[in-house]
C-alpha cells in the first residue's frame, strides 16, 4: 500500500508489523515469461533464474541455484553446506505437470543445471541429520553418534578397496565417484567431532515425526532452522512452506478446498478471500521465523540482524498463470528494510539473485535471466 520509505503493509503482510524496518516489499519483478508450464518454471527458477527443459524424463536441465552457489562457498566452515525443507512429502521422479518432471516443482535447489537437490519434510529426519538420532542435543550424546557414524564410514570405504579390486573400468569409475562421497562425508564428521559448533545446550528433543497440524510442523520444522544457523552447523536454508501444485486443504480457516485449484479462483470474491487468508497464514509463519532470529542473539546483534531472507511465489496472479508481476520479499539485516520498492521496467527477480549473491561475496555477474543487480532492496 503506497510506495518507497514508510508504505503500509497490506493486510496479507500485516503479521511482519514487528519486522516491518527489516522487510522490503519488491513490485515489478518478471519471471520465466517464455516458459509453456509455469508451474514447473515458477518454481524451478526461483532460485535459478533459469529456462528449463521441457522433459518429464531424468534428462531434468535447469540451472545452478543461488542457496548452493552460497553452499559451495559457506560449506567448509560448517558440518552441513545447507538444509533443503519442505513441508509435504515430495516426488522427485514422475510427471507432476503435462511433460515436466515432478523434480521441476518439488524443491527449490539445484545443485548444478541437472542435480536437483532432495527436500526433507519429517522433522525427525532433519532432527537426525544435525544430531543424530539420540533424543537430545547435548554435547555426550552429539560426540558418541559422531564416533559411530565415522566406525560406520570406515567399514564402508574398507569394503570398497576391496571390491575396487574385482570390478572393470567402468565399474571402478563409480566407485571412485561413490568413495570420494564417502570421504567428504568423512571430512564433516571429523570437522565436527573437533568443534564445539552444534555442541550446544538447546530446548528442542527429537520430533516423533510429522505433526498433524500445519502450524506445528511448520514451526518445527523452522526451529530446526534456527538451531542449525544458531549452531552455525550450516549458514544456508531453503524452505518449501508450499510446493507448487499444492492440494492442501486449510480447515483450521474454514478453506475445505485444496489450495491450488481455489487458486483458480475467477475473481469470484468468496474464492478469493479464501486465498488471502492462506496466503496470511503463511506470512504468519514467516514472521515467526524472523522472531525466533530475533530472539537469537549473536556478539554483534541478533542472528535476523545477520540474515538475508528471500520469500515469494510462482505467480504473480495464479489465476490467470501471470508471472509479470511477482510477489517478492526481501527481509532480515541484510535488507534495506522498511520500503516498498518498484523495480524499473523489465526487471526480472534474478536481479535480486544477483544481488544477494554480491552482498555474501559471491561476485557472480548473471544468474539465469538477470540483467543487472537490484542493489536497492539489498544492503
Amino acid at each position: 500500500q503506497g510506495e518507497g520509505k514508510g508504505a503500509a503493509l497490506s493486510q496479507t503482510l500485516s503479521p511482519l508489523q514487528p519486522f516491518k524496518d527489516q522487510v522490503v516489499v519488491v513490485s515489478g519483478l518478471a519471471a520465466n515469461p517464455k516458459q509453456t508450464d509455469r508451474h514447473a518454471a515458477g518454481c524451478a527458477g526461483f532460485l535459478t533464474g533459469a529456462q528449463i527443459k521441457n522433459t518429464d524424463g531424468y534428462d531434468v536441465l535447469c540451472g545452478t541455484s543461488i542457496d548452493q552457489i552460497l553452499a559451495r562457498k559457506f560449506g567448509d566452515d560448517t558440518t552441513l553446506p545447507s538444509l533443503e525443507l519442505g513441508l509435504e512429502q515430495p516426488s522427485m521422479t514422475g510427471t507432476c505437470v503435462v511433460s515436466y518432471s515432478c523434480a521441476y516443482t518439488n524443491t527449490l535447489s539445484w545443485r548444478d543445471a541437472t542435480t536437483p537437490v532432495p527436500v526433507s519434510h519429517n522433522p525427525r529426519d532433519v532432527f537426525e541429520r544435525l544430531f543424530g538420532d539420540g533424543d537430545t542435543v547435548d554435547a555426550k550424546s552429539r560426540m558418541i553418534q559422531l564416533k559411530r557414524e565415522a566406525s560406520i564410514l570406515d567399514n564402508v570405504m574398507d569394503d570398497a578397496r576391496r571390491v575396487s579390486s574385482r570390478v572393470g573400468i567402468e565399474d571402478n569409475r563409480k566407485l571412485d565417484q561413490y568413495m570420494e562421497a564417502v570421504r567428504d562425508i568423512e571430512k564433516r564428521i571429523q570437522k565436527a567431532s573437533t568443534s564445539d559448533k552444534g555442541m550446544v545446550t538447546a530446548d528442542i528433543a527429537r520430533p516423533a515425526g510429522v505433526p498433524e497440524s500445519f502450524e506445528e510442523h511448520c514451526r518445527m520444522m523452522i526451529d530446526l532452522q534456527v538451531l542449525a544457523m544458531q549452531t552455525d552447523m550450516t549458514r544456508v536454508s531453503t524452505f518449501m512452506i508450499g510446493r507448487e501444485l499444492s492440494n492442501r486443504a486449510y480447515p483450521q480457516l474454514d478453506v475445505p478446498e485444496a489450495h491450488h485449484m481455489l487458486s483458480h479462483h475467477v475473481n469470484d470474491p468468496v474464492k478469493m478471500a479464501k486465498v488471502q487468508r492462506i496466503n496470511q497464514l503463511h506470512m504468519e509463519q514467516i514472521a515467526y521465523y524472523m522472531k525466533r532470529m530475533h530472539e537469537t542473539k549473536e556478539a554483534d546483534g541478533s542472528l535476523l540482524d545477520n540474515t538475508l531472507i528471500l520469500a515469494g511465489a510462482g505467480f504473480g496472479d495464479p489465476n490467470s498463470h501471470d508471472t509479470t508481476r511477482m510477489p517478492t520479499l526481501v527481509a532480515g539485516g541484510l535488507s534495506k528494510g522498511g520500503q516498498h520498492f518498484m523495480a524499473p521496467p523489465g526487471s526480472t527477480r534474478s536481479n535480486i539473485l544477483v544481488a544477494a549473491l554480491h552482498t555474501m561475496g559471491v561476485e557472480q555477474a548473471v544468474v539465469g535471466d538477470s540483467t543487472s543487480p537490484l542493489t536497492e532492496v539489498i544492503a
